[in-house]
């Protein structure tokens, strides 16, 4: 997939995208259109967030579809340890940290708000050129798939952190419990099957059909409409597994002219979005926290626990999966759904996704200042300088073929 944003500019350093820039813009400009109009009533909308959950979307499937599939047969169960051992130890440790600090029982959902790493924001800043292929795949599927895992920890920790912060009742948030969550499963297991039916039923027709310009442009146009519709279901719904998972699977040369374009549109968009949250007010102090814990709570993850899954990664890789951290509209999706029954947490996300962001960048332009950047390769690695564009690479004949 062509990465959007990769434009370099002269002062900028090779890890930090030109997009970053239209970012920092965005979320100004959000800022200014919060602070200037009230905007209380579109963040408490539905449809802001249906807004935030197409923006997950797309980030989502623009993630997956950019993972090598050879690369994710072969560290599964890496993938499997990240998605689950990772989230929940990170979770573990951010929430620790925001005890220890503050001792208020609500930093059990500020763990998990921001737990997570944000696929959007890993699309959309394109390939590390430190990072071998595979390390970029274990990167790229680990923030897709960590969402579930979060929302499920959400869903039982928010009744435990409502009732020791002393309100009666249940929280909104864990209204269906871990019945709504299987049944969640079920929705999401049934829009991905009916995408993958409608997308072999199609392939089956395209071979049937004449090799000439207009069929191609009709096999395009279908298939950009069928991953749009997608998108659409899966923020309507919230199903924002079934999106990821369609990513492996729905795959076509049509689509890496479009995605690239979609993804840095909605990675501007959503700190657009960051901006109008941060303009209804900021926990500077407790943000501040929540973000370096996370940083470092990945960090920890990466280097200390995932060596024991995962065999063969380079230094160089290694440390590049523990700089990984990002957030953003997950951690944005999360901390608006968070607000009804935790007020002041999207106050504390907001910075917290600003301070994991600089961290973020500040790390990647130190790293690649360093003259340690380039580290000894572990088996099959590539240095930087061997890579090719970032190019979609599981490409085969048939696929490129039906679009």
């Amino acid at each position: 997939m062509a990465t959007p944003g990769r434009t370099r500019m002269g002062w900028l350093p090779e890890s930090v995208p030109a997009i970053v820039l239209g970012a920092a813009g965005t979320l100004v400009v959000g800022v200014v259109c919060g602070l200037v109009v009230d905007t209380s009533a579109l963040v408490d909308s539905g449809g802001y967030l249906f807004g935030a959950g197409l923006l997950l979307a797309v980030g989502l499937y623009g993630s997956t579809y950019g993972i090598d599939l050879k690369e994710l047969r072969a560290d599964l169960s890496g993938v499997l340890a990240a998605v689950t051992v990772g989230v929940l130890l990170k979770a573990g440790l951010i929430a620790g940290t925001m005890l220890l600090v503050f001792r208020r029982p609500e930093a059990l959902v500020l763990g998990v708000a921001v737990a997570q790493i944000d696929p959007l924001s890993v699309a959309a800043l394109g390939r590390d050129g430190r990072m071998s292929p595979r390390a970029r795949s274990l990167l790229t599927a680990w923030a897709s798939f960590d969402d579930p895992m979060t929302v499920l920890l959400t869903l039982y920790l928010a009744g435990y952190a409502y009732t020791a912060a002393g309100h009666p009742g249940a929280p909104e948030i864990a209204g269906g419990g871990g019945g709504g969550y299987l049944v969640g499963l079920g929705l999401n297991a049934a829009l991905l099957a009916a995408v993958v039916l409608v997308w072999w039923a199609g392939r089956r027709v395209a071979a049937r059909l004449p090799d000439t310009v207009s069929v191609r442009r009709t096999r395009g146009a279908v298939t950009v409409l069928l991953v749009l519709v997608t998108v659409v279901l899966a923020a309507a719904g919230q199903l924002m597994l079934a999106v990821a998972l369609a990513g492996l699977v729905v795959r076509a040369t049509v689509l890496d002219r479009v995605l690239g374009r979609a993804v840095g549109g909605a990675f501007l968009a959503a700190f657009g979005a960051l901006g109008l949250l941060l303009a209804e007010g900021v926990a500077w102090w407790p943000g501040f926290v929540l973000g370096a814990a996370a940083f470092l709570a990945q960090a920890v993850v990466a280097l200390g626990v995932m060596p024991l899954f995962i065999r063969g990664l380079g230094r160089g890789d290694r440390i590049a999966l523990g700089l990984g951290q990002q957030n953003g509209i997950t951690a944005v999706l999360i901390a608006l759904t968070l607000e009804r029954d935790f007020p002041g947490t999207a106050a504390t996300v907001g910075p917290a996704v600003i301070t994991v962001n600089v961290l973020h960048g500040i790390s990647q332009t130190l790293l690649a200042r360093s003259p340690g950047a380039r580290w000894p390769r572990g088996r099959g690695e590539l240095r930087a300088d061997e890579l090719r564009p970032c190019r979609h690479e599981p490409r085969v004949a048939d696929e490129k073929s039906v679009a």
